[in-house]
């Protein structure tokens, strides 16, 4: 297919064009039909500003409906030929309606329409990731209130610190998903600004109408200022894959732990066996390989803000084709981390947690800081209590009936607040997903 921007029939050494097109067309099946609703509104815009005929838009629309249509049923190909998807929908509109179809260009670059197929795929994408976090979120809150009064051991320095529950660890890691959700509705309020009309990065001197494709393509605002439009490749790809990495920090932590936990030195849960794999030598093995994946791939996805950063940040201001590869290395990512979301939204609910727990001999010194407390509630200083039970401690003496712990600060395991955590979560899921 001849090349948008080929102004006589020479052919492009096949070579560079296989190394300038790269991956690019692999991608371009996920930015169709946002280039086709981009090309829509502009149409529109385009009539209503008078720059084209109301019936020359109107056949172009027509055909764009009928593009749209094979994309959203599965009929549509990406032509391996074409240097884009860009290139390939106005290919077709000059197939279909010849001099009409060469119209669709008017007023707008290839630079500004991969900038709103961008913006409005990770607009979707973001919505996807919170509708997975949300499911992961409800299923937290869920087992935290199921197993609350359920005692656990905590840890710091991985020494037995102090009395915890599975309502404060499920807990825990249900507001660490308000906090990664917090900053994802940031990233999207950043994002939802339509770039189209910033042309090539220098407007264009066509009469167009930006506020009439920002109501039509449903964006909050615009990128007012056609040379920071242009500027928001890679850092729109940049800031997703800094809320990414976030969200991926508290699931690969989540994942260690229950890595931790399913260890017979633990042995605080278990899954059924359907859930875990077996060695090919040992025949006891039930090994949690789910939670290692999703540990090893949420790794990855941590690293993806280091790696957009090296790509974009020694770029002036303009396009450059090096942000064609932001695609090549956020569009697999966001695959990666929903994959982990929905593994974990399909396990976790069948975790199995383990009573009695702090019984085991082990533990009692988990207690030292509730007994220092009950000697100051009898009138002691913290500060000579703490040295009487540490000398006990030290001389094998120290002994510990816990009964009812009794925690009743917010936060704590008598008072998990999960009330007050699922109300700030729904309260901006409902933005995100609004």
């Amino acid at each position: 297919m001849k090349k948008i921007w080929q102004k006589d029939d020479l052919a492009t050494n096949i070579l560079v064009s296989q190394f300038t097109v790269g991956k690019d067309l692999d991608f371009d099946e996920r930015l169709a039909k946002y280039d086709v609703k981009g090309s829509m509104a502009h149409c529109k815009m385009l009539a209503e500003t008078g720059i084209i005929s109301a019936e020359e838009s109107g056949q172009m629309i027509s055909v764009l409906e009928e593009i749209l249509n094979d994309i959203e049923n599965g009929s549509f190909e990406i032509d391996k030929e074409a240097e884009d998807i860009h290139s390939q929908v106005e290919a077709i509109l000059i197939e279909k309606l010849g001099d009409t179809g060469k119209k669709i260009h008017t007023a707008r670059s290839r630079n500004d329409q991969v900038l709103l197929d961008i913006k409005l795929y990770l607009l979707d994408e973001i919505r996807e990731i919170t509708a997975l976090t949300d499911e992961f979120f409800q299923i937290l809150i869920k087992l935290a209130d199921q197993h609350k009064n359920i005692l656990l051991p905590g840890y710091t320095h991985f020494q037995i610190a102090m009395p915890s529950s599975f309502g404060l660890w499920f807990g825990a890691y249900a507001e660490a998903l308000l906090d990664d959700v917090e900053l994802l509705f940031s990233v999207k309020n950043i994002i939802n600004k339509n770039p189209l009309g910033s042309a090539a990065g220098y407007g264009s001197s066509f009469p167009i109408d930006r506020e009439s494709t920002t109501y039509n393509l449903g964006f909050q605002s615009m990128n007012y200022n056609s040379v920071y439009a242009q500027m928001t490749r890679g850092k729109s790809e940049k800031m997703l894959s800094m809320a990414m990495a976030t969200l991926a920090g508290t699931l690969g932590k989540f994942s260690y732990d229950v890595c931790l936990y399913l260890s017979q030195n633990f042995d605080f849960i278990s899954f059924p066996k359907e859930f875990t794999t077996g060695s090919s030598i040992m025949p006891h093995k039930k090994n949690p390989d789910i939670f290692e994946l999703v540990r090893a791939r949420c790794n990855r996805i941590q690293s993806l803000p280091n790696e957009l950063i090296l790509l974009t940040n020694n770029l002036p201001s303009g396009y450059h084709r090096d942000v064609q590869l932001t695609k090549e290395i956020l569009f697999p990512a966001i695959d990666s981390l929903k994959e982990c979301l929905e593994i974990l939204n399909y396990t976790l609910p069948n975790i199995q947690v383990k009573d009695g727990i702090l019984e085991d001999e082990k533990y009692k010194y988990l207690f030292s800081v509730e007994k220092i407390n009950e000697e100051v509630k009898k009138g002691s200083s913290f500060r000579d209590a703490y040295v009487k039970v540490g000398q006990e401690i030290e001389n094998n003496e120290f002994e510990f009936e816990p009964g009812n712990l009794s925690h009743t600060h917010q936060g704590s395991i008598g008072n998990l607040c999960l009330d007050k955590i699922e109300y700030q979560f729904n309260k901006l899921k409902n933005k995100l997903l609004g």
